[in-house]
């Protein structure tokens, strides 16, 4: 899936899944409640919070938001005010039905519809590889973030940089190096193997589970065969970087 309508569909049909949104949130450790379109699992979520370095009432963009499950719960956690942005017009209203105080709207990833430095964080969890070009995307959090502000990045890249069997969007990262280039400092990019453990084993119960008329359980077990196919020829990856002052 790629297009905004492809993921319209495909949350109207996790909306009517609870099956589905059960299995992630056991299988990944998250939050009770926690409404996940991502796999960022618990454990990850415990390390994303502090690297994101937020207090009470500073603004955290949650891009490529879904459901806004990451953010409303990083908000819940710290006290932050959080803006969700979304190309799924259909995940825009989910996570609006479910907000008690989130600011959610349809944008891009490489235009968000934000003032220039206007937020103080920028999480994008699992989501940058959508981005036709990278640059552009890493350039638009640089873009609004405000001096010294943080971008947070969840994501996987090529075990082995130019592995053909890896999808082409996920082939073209290479944040070690973009990031640099798109002007943010303090720059780290880090293995995360131990979430790679909770994703397994969350495509294998998916795999397991006997569901033929839940149009989201299709979907994930569809998927769930492709990923496990090329599970060794991914690396997860936690990268975080400063805008400077």
């Amino acid at each position: 899936m790629t297009s905004a309508e492809d993921f319209d569909r495909w949350y109207a049909d996790r909306a009517a899944s609870p099956l589905a949104d059960d299995l992630v949130r056991r299988t990944l450790g998250l939050p009770p409640g926690l409404e996940s379109t991502s796999l960022l699992g618990g454990q990850g979520l415990d390390e994303v919070v502090p690297a994101l370095r937020l207090a009470q009432g500073r603004v955290l963009l949650d891009l490529a938001c879904g459901r806004g499950g990451y953010g409303l719960e990083i908000a819940r956690r710290t006290g932050c005010r959080l803006v969700g942005v979304d190309f799924s017009a259909v995940a825009v209203k989910q996570a609006r039905q479910r907000s008690d105080g989130g600011d959610f709207r349809v944008g891009t990833l490489t235009a968000t519809g934000l003032s220039a430095g206007s937020v103080d964080a920028v999480l994008i969890v699992d989501s940058v590889q959508f981005a036709e070009s990278k640059p552009d995307a890493l350039r638009e959090c640089l873009r609004v973030l405000r001096p010294g502000g943080r971008l947070v990045i969840t994501c996987w890249q090529a075990a082995e940089p130019g592995d053909e069997r890896v999808w082409r969007r996920i082939r073209e990262l290479d944040l070690a190096r973009q990031l640099p280039e798109a002007g943010f400092t303090d720059v780290e990019v880090v293995d995360r193997p131990q979430w790679r453990e909770r994703e397994k084993r969350m495509w294998e119960e998916a795999l397991a589970t006997d569901a033929p008329g839940d149009p989201a359980m299709v979907s994930m077990q569809t998927e769930a065969r492709s990923v496990l196919a090329g599970f060794d020829q991914k690396r997860r990856v936690l990268a975080t970087a400063t805008k400077p002052r």
